[in-house]
Order: C-alpha cells, then structure tokens, then sequence
C-alpha cells in the first residue's frame, strides 16, 4: 500500500489502478498469459516514467512495460508486479518531411503515426495486422516484423534514436537524427528488441520514405516454394527491388480461412496448394509496376511454373487480397489445442524445412493438422501444428522438433514476436552459450536489483 500511495503522488490517484480496473492490461492477445499485477500505473511523460523506475528501484519492485498488449509470447506477463502502461506517452512531437523523419512518444499507436505522415505524401511502412492498435514502444521493444520487412527491414532498421529511462531511473538520450554515427558503442540497438529487460523506451524518432504513387497487387498461384522462390527473384531483378510484400499461404489456410469468413470470397475458381500475396510499388510515375508484373506472370504462365494469376484492378481488390493475410492471426488460433511457432531460415532453406518437418509431427501425433503462413521473402514462416489431444508434454515435443530441424538449417527459433516467456525454454537449448552468458552480463550491469521484467527472455 505504501508504495501504491506513493506512485500515487508521482502521477496522480486516478492513473494507478488496481483490483479489476488492471484486467484489461493483465492479459496478452492470445489469453494465455494471464496475471495479478500490483498495480497498473499511467505515467503522463518520461518524467513520471523516471521517477516510477526510481521508486522500484529503491523498493526493488518488479515493474513491466505495456504498450499495447499485442504481443504472443508473455512478454507482458506481471504477477506481481507493477505495470507501467505508456499509452499515455502518445504524442506525435514532429514531423519533418524534408529529413524523413517523426520524433513520437512511445504511446504512440503505429497507425496513428502512418495516418499523420501520409498528410505529407510520406509512410511509416511498419505493416501487421494489429497495427491499429500496437505502440510504437512495444513495436521497438520486440522488434517487430511484418509484411513489408523484405523491402524496409524489421523496427530495429526503421528507427534512427531513442530515448530510454534505465532501471536506476535515469533517462539515456539516445535520439540521433543522423544516418551515421559512430560514437561508441550502439547502445540504440541494445534497448531496441531487449523486450524492456534493459530499460523502457519513452520516445522515438522514426525513419519515413516517400510514399509509392502506384502498387501492383497480386494473388498468385504457383506449384512449389521454389517457383514462388523463382518468381520472387524474377520481381525483384525486373523492378531494381520494389517488391514490398511476398506472402505465402497454403490450400489448408484459404480452406480454414473461408470456414472462419464463410462469406469471403476465395482468389481462385480452383484450390491451389501455394498461394502467394505480392505486392510491387513505385515512386516513379514513370516505372508501371503493374506492366511488370503483368508481364513476369505471363512469362511464367507459359513456362509452367504458375498455375493461376490474379491481379488487383482497384483499391477495393488490394484490401480484399490483404484481409485474406492480416486475418491469419484469427484463422490460426480460432482451432484448439494448437502449438505455434515464430521460426526464420535463408529463403532458399524454407523449401526444405517442410520437407523435413512433416515426418517428425506425423511421428509424435499421426493425425496432428499442420498449417503455416510465412513473409517467404525474408524467410520467417509461423508454423502451427494442431495436435488430436491437449497434452503439455506433446506441444513441447513438437515445439523441440520444429527446433531441431530449423537449427540443422543454420535459422532461428525467433523470428519478429520476441522470446518474453514462451521462447525461454528455446533459448536454454538452443541459443549460444557464450551469447548467454554475454547477455547475462549486460542485464546484470545494467539492472543489478532485477527490477525490469524479471523472468523474460533470458533462461534461469
């Protein structure tokens, strides 16, 4: 009680809440993670933020940054503890077109940031499905990913400084605006996808690029990964590397996507086991990427190597095309008992994993279900297995043999979700010992009382 009456007088009665008024901030978007924190407390600026961190610091109470709880690994996870929610530091400071650059709070939603930058013809191109309601301080916490990192590269490429309040309290003034600079060590980088074990990140200034004046948007049926592979790469030499988007989604998602949607339409006449959403975009008002791709597919039709073709003709058919992938979140978690996976090869690897997966699932559990949805361009699948029981020790198996073979294929077992709680195990495996223990290090030097986050990422 002393110490809530006490957070009370940093942010006001009203923005420290407790008892049923934490629940909507206790859970994560998958239901899994539930908890009872100390509190849920509403800091207004980094000041406040500063001095919440210095009060856990004294008192060595555990606190957990919020930004806006759609994460899928616990990451949020704080029995116990108290939440620190920023969704209060949502202000969009600055935006200067001529330097490309948004200086936003880390309350900030992503779509909001991408609504206001489109007013000067510019994007925040940082593109998932729950964009509408994510922050931009969780985005850079986790690192996160999406659709369009085959052309823009993951939050850690599209963010050029940060400010951060340390675990002693202090804040860190890390808000280059620079393309270079080679000061010391890249402590930017450290905060960035530390999943706020390392400090919490206040505010951040944003890379922006000059928003395409056209895009070309296609469904695309192919007979292999290694067409799709091929068609990739023609895309990619024909357009100097414009291809934003490169999505694959099986028979088995379209099917499971039009019995959760029944009134959606499916992009073909016939079933087609590789579907790909991709996606061309230009700033040239001289270069039709539509022509393109128009004309890559053609080329590709006559050789066998793709089945079926459909390209959007408005902007009504781009979004009905990208509703087909945003909602895989939903289509994939809609069935029970499921075990899930954020898994990242080289492109030319992916092929293979799924080659060698199979048997392993089918030996565990013969009438397991296997689906996946993958960003084929950058090699990051999430494969998800269906298993005929509800069993602890079964889902560990699986996740174990997902592991096995992904690490033979030189990846990793964390692509753009984070590790938080789930992928600590993973981590005990798998992860380098050295790393580790590098790792270990930091933490400790930097958060000796194991105040910030306590129990994420690193494995006991």
């Amino acid at each position: 009680m002393d110490i809530l009456a006490k957070l009370a007088k940093i942010t006001g009665r009203e923005h420290v809440l407790e008892g049923d008024d934490t629940a909507r901030y206790a859970h994560d978007s998958t239901g899994k993670y539930n908890a009872t924190p100390i509190a849920v407390v509403r800091p207004a600026d980094t000041e406040q933020v500063s001095a919440i961190v210095k009060l856990a610091n004294v008192t060595k109470t555990p606190i957990v940054p919020v930004s806006g709880n759609t994460g899928l690994v616990g990451g949020t996870y704080a029995d116990g503890a108290v939440l620190i929610s920023l969704e209060r530091l949502n202000t969009i400071y600055e935006i200067r077109p001529d330097a490309r650059i948004a200086i936003v709070g880390a309350g900030a939603v992503i779509a909001a940031v991408q609504d206001a930058v489109e007013d000067y013809n510019l994007i925040f191109p940082l593109l998932f499905g729950a964009r509408s309601s994510a922050m931009i301080g969780g985005a850079l916490s986790t690192n996160a990913g999406g659709s369009n990192v085959l052309r823009y590269g993951n939050t850690r490429a599209l963010c050029f400084g940060i400010e951060v309040v340390t675990p002693s309290g202090e804040v860190m003034d890390l808000m280059s605006e620079l393309h270079k600079d080679n000061s010391g060590y890249n402590l930017k980088d450290l905060f960035i996808g530390a999943e706020g074990t390392l400090g919490i990140i206040t505010k951040a200034v944003l890379k922006l690029f000059p928003k395409p004046s056209s895009y070309a948007t296609a469904m695309v049926a192919v007979p292999s990964l290694t067409d799709a592979l091929t068609l990739l790469n023609r895309l990619q030499n024909e357009t100097a590397g414009a291809v934003e988007a490169f999505e694959v989604m099986p028979g088995i998602y379209m099917e499971r996507h039009k019995a959760h949607f029944p009134d959606a339409r499916p992009p073909f006449n016939a079933n087609y086991d590789v579907n790909i959403l991709v996606e061309i975009a230009t700033t040239s008002p001289g270069m039709s990427v539509g022509g393109v791709l128009e004309t890559c597919l053609g080329g590709m039709l006559e050789d066998e190597r793709v089945l079926d073709a459909v390209i959007a003709q408005n902007e009504t058919q781009r979004a009905e095309m990208w509703q087909r992938r945003e909602a895989a979140a939903e289509v994939t978690f809609a069935i029970t008992p499921h075990v899930d996976s954020d898994i990242c090869l080289a492109v030319d690897k992916v092929p293979d994993f799924f080659d060698l997966i199979a048997p392993r699932i089918d030996a565990l559990d013969p009438d397991a279900g296997k689906m996946y949805v993958a960003h084929l361009g950058d090699g990051n699948i999430h494969f998800t297995v269906y298993p005929t029981r509800d069993d602890v020790d079964l889902a560990g198996q699986f996740i174990e043999e997902i592991e096995g073979v992904v690490k033979s294929l030189g990846g990793s077992f964390s692509a753009e979700h984070g590790v938080g709680l789930s992928k600590r195990p993973s981590m005990a495996r798998r992860k380098d010992t050295v790393a580790l223990n590098a790792m270990r290090q930091i933490k400790t030097a930097l958060d000796p009382n194991n105040i910030m986050n306590p129990g994420k990422v690193l494995p006991d």
